[in-house]
């Protein structure tokens, strides 16, 4: 079975081919990091006009690659929410004119759940139910425990700035470039912490909360917790506050709920100490898929609607975006 995905969630325009839920045949992703570095985040109507630039190139591309002609496929694969509205659109109106125009199948696909999916990618043997998996990126940090597939339960999620958000945020503050996540952990290299930042205390087991952490570093940096320490030291200090929290209630969520294995999804997933934090305290199996699997990607979307269609989810033409869609 060959699925086509399309993903236009937030910026980063992706289409890719996928056989049988777990064989990439092409992965295309035109990325917008350089466009919207120069505003320090991404600005949401730009990045849907480069979607619209992108979308056609970028899907030609994805089925030259594969050697897939449109002939081939199986079904039609795209990213409905959460995301940006405007860029939603571009790929959910592109996934319904190739649909309509070749009688495939269409599927809408949750953005969270395509990020589950990531690590069926990965050569090897299947992830082993239930795993506690994390989703954490610039949108999102979401602790799910995932039964069986299409079987999910958000045991907890962030009360208000995402873990990659909360970087992007503090690289800016620090001058070290968009984005964000990379240029923290690049310049946190060798440098020991300026101090012990704050670790949020919430009032779910499972719920985190990045904007305390976040005001401390502002404090900082403007000299108001004493001396303005170097960046890099400000960097390890925040990384570690976040990587800390992040594993803590990882792994005590993967024990209580008798978890097989804990896995990471999203692109804070790259992140290498909060891979080793993770590591260092469960002595559960920890699988996470290589860094172009956790940024955003089509090949997940693709993955995870597999099993979507052999559950026997066809959308309809209407189907339309929801940009504040949730999992479990």
């Amino acid at each position: 079975m060959k699925i086509l995905g399309i993903e236009t969630s937030c910026d980063e325009t992706a289409a890719a081919v996928v056989e049988d839920g777990r064989r990439i045949l092409s992965n295309v992703v035109a990325s917008q990091a350089d466009l919207h570095a120069r505003y320090g985040g991404v600005v949401p109507e730009v990045a849907s006009r480069k979607h619209l630039e992108s979308i056609v190139p970028v899907l030609e591309a994805a089925l030259e690659t594969a050697r897939c002609p449109l002939a081939e496929l199986d079904a039609i694969a795209v990213t409905h929410g959460p995301g940006l509205p405007g860029s939603l659109l571009v790929g959910l109106n592109a996934a319904k004119a190739v649909a309509l125009a070749h009688d495939l199948p269409l599927l809408g696909i949750n953005h969270l759940e395509g990020h589950l999916y990531a690590n069926w990618l990965v050569a090897g043997v299947e992830p082993s139910f239930p795993n506690l998996t994390l989703i954490v990126s610039g949108g999102h940090t979401d602790l799910v425990l995932m039964e069986d597939h299409g079987r999910y339960r958000c045991l907890g999620r962030t009360l208000d700035d995402a873990a990659g958000e909360a970087f992007d945020k503090v690289a800016r503050l620090l001058g070290l470039g968009f984005p964000g996540g990379p240029a923290i952990e690049r310049s946190a290299v060798g440098a020991r912490p300026a101090l012990r930042l704050p670790r949020a205390r919430v009032a779910g087991p499972y719920d985190f909360s990045f904007s305390g952490l976040k005001t401390a570093v502002l404090r900082l940096v403007r000299g108001e917790l004493g001396e303005v320490p170097p960046a890099a030291e400000t960097a390890a200090a925040f990384q570690e506050a976040v990587a800390d929290a992040l594993a803590t209630k990882m792994v005590r969520a993967a024990r209580e709920a008798g978890a097989a294995e804990i896995l990471l999804s999203g692109g804070v997933a790259a992140n290498t100490l909060l891979r080793q934090a993770v590591t260092a305290r469960s002595p559960l199996p920890l699988r996470v898929p290589p860094p172009s699997l956790c940024t955003d990607n089509a090949a997940m979307i693709a993955a995870c609607a597999h099993y979507r269609f052999l559950a026997g989810q066809r959308d309809s033409l209407d189907l339309d975006i929801q940009p504040n869609l949730r999992i479990g």
